[in-house]
């Protein structure tokens, strides 16, 4: 099984990106709080991940902390919620805010993602309530347990940036019209794709 890669981040477009391990190129795929925090193109950088084998395709899911990945693993573990399910939850919303979500029983904000019906979150925060105490109890001395804060810096790309916030939102599962609205609603002029992603995304919360 494949638990870390470390490598040069040649290729990232939301939520995939591209790794160069020693001349093998590995693609994974990201939750977006994840991809926030990814440096600039061809720096090194340590991925933590998730191999997942289907009858159909070989899938390796990414994230900087092991904290992330082990809230995905939690996640996975719930009745209805898959790995791109799983994704979408933690893209979404910081893993410290689905935190919140399950201390609250706040519905209403996970029925607003992509693909999470009100069963499906009745689930997520039954299920999730004692596993979250646990993880977070093992989590603790760890500076960031569940806090996720970007500290990348993206250039601007001018005339993609909407085409590229549109595209992530659309590999969430969020419809075409709905991912247009947001991402046209939130848009200033100079900003970053990955700043518009998050922007749209809150905007839907």
């Amino acid at each position: 099984m494949i638990g870390r890669l470390r490598g040069v981040l040649v290729e990232k477009q939301a939520p995939e990106v591209l790794l160069d391990v020693s001349g093998v190129g590995y693609e994974l795929q990201l939750p977006l709080t994840s991809f926030y925090e990814l440096p600039e193109l061809n720096q090194e950088v340590v991925i933590y991940t998730h191999f997942v084998v289907r009858e159909d395709a070989q899938l390796l899911y990414g994230f900087v902390t092991k904290q992330e990945r082990a809230l995905f693993r939690l996640l996975i573990k719930t009745n209805g919620v898959g790995p791109k399910l799983a994704l979408t939850i933690l893209s979404g919303m910081s893993a410290s805010e689905f935190v919140k979500c399950v201390e609250h029983d706040d519905i209403a904000t996970l029925v607003k993602l992509p693909g999470v019906g009100k069963k499906t979150a009745e689930r997520l925060l039954v299920e999730m309530r004692d596993k979250l105490k646990s993880l977070m109890e093992a989590s603790q001395g760890s500076e960031r347990e569940f806090v996720l804060q970007s500290n990348y810096s993206a250039k601007p790309q001018v005339n993609s940036a909407e085409e590229d916030a549109i595209a992530a939102l659309l590999s969430l599962g969020y419809k075409p019209a709905q991912a247009s609205k947001a991402v046209s609603g939130v848009y200033q002029e100079d900003m970053d794709s990955e700043t518009l992603i998050k922007a749209a995304l809150k905007s839907m919360l």
